[in-house]
Formats: structure tokens, sequence, C-alpha cells
């Protein structure tokens, strides 16, 4: 297990949690003074009231969560927010409404959910060629529809 250090920013602030036993993603909960109306298509920036200080060889990638989702239609609007080992500053998530209705977001719901994962970095090498393969330059849908 990988320990994080945290810090509230603001004392209502709630600590991320997993749900069960097993969950690879930890619950993050919003953090506002009122609640926040979202109208369709468009995105709010909401607070967790936390900064994060995961290690060195770490990221922190915030997900949606699956029943806000496809209950509700709310996800994060860049789909997968990235949280460097280097970042300080306020965990925020950015919920974009895909539903076709005004959703709200009252303090403390849960708003997404937070992976750490250990990551690797390449060096790019740039070549004049690369080595060939069975699909090559094929693109999107280039191996099948199923």
């Amino acid at each position: 297990m990988t320990s994080v250090s945290i810090k509230r920013l603001d004392s209502r602030a709630k600590l991320p949690v997993y749900s069960s036993e097993q969950a690879a993603g930890a619950d993050l909960y919003a953090l506002c003074d009122q609640s926040v109306d979202i109208a369709p298509g468009e995105t709010a920036l909401i607070r967790t009231g936390l900064a994060l200080a995961i290690p060195q060889g770490y990221v922190g990638l915030v997900y949606a969560r699956s029943g806000l989702a496809t209950k509700q239609g709310l996800a994060p609007a860049n789909k997968v927010g990235v949280i460097d080992s280097d970042y300080r500053g306020e965990l925020m998530v950015a919920l974009y409404n895909q539903s076709g209705q005004v959703r709200t977001v009252s303090c403390g719901d849960r708003i997404a959910q937070l992976v750490i994962t250990p990551y690797l970095t390449a060096q790019f090498e740039e070549r004049e060629a690369l080595d060939d393969t069975q699909r090559g330059a094929g693109g999107f849908g280039s191996t099948g529809l199923a």
C-alpha cells in the first residue's frame, strides 16, 4: 500500500474513502458553500477542499463514478483528470453535465473517484522509419467493428 499525504484546505473537506475493500478508486466529495446547478452541456468546477502530495513515480487519476455518470449524466469534463506528483494545489473536479436536464451537486456528494497508480516515463527517440506491424497505419476501426 502506498502512502499519500493529504491536507484539508477547509475544515469541512471530507477525505477520500474507498467504498469497498477491493475498490481501486477512492470517492471524492464535493465541498461547496451552496448547491451547484449544472445545466445540460455545461461544466462546473467543483472543489474538494483537499491538496495531495502524491509520491514521485505515482499519479492521481480522477475518473467518473459509474453510477453518477450513467444515472445522472455527470462525469469529469476531461474524462480522466491527471494529478501529477509535483502538484500541491487544491484538487478540483470539472464536472460536465451530459444529460438533457439540470443536475444539482450538493455539498458532500460523491463526485468522482481517485485512483493512485505508478507510471512510467518514456525517452522519445526520433527515427526516420518505424518497424512494420500487421496493423501498420490502420486507424480507428481498422481491426474490426466488434
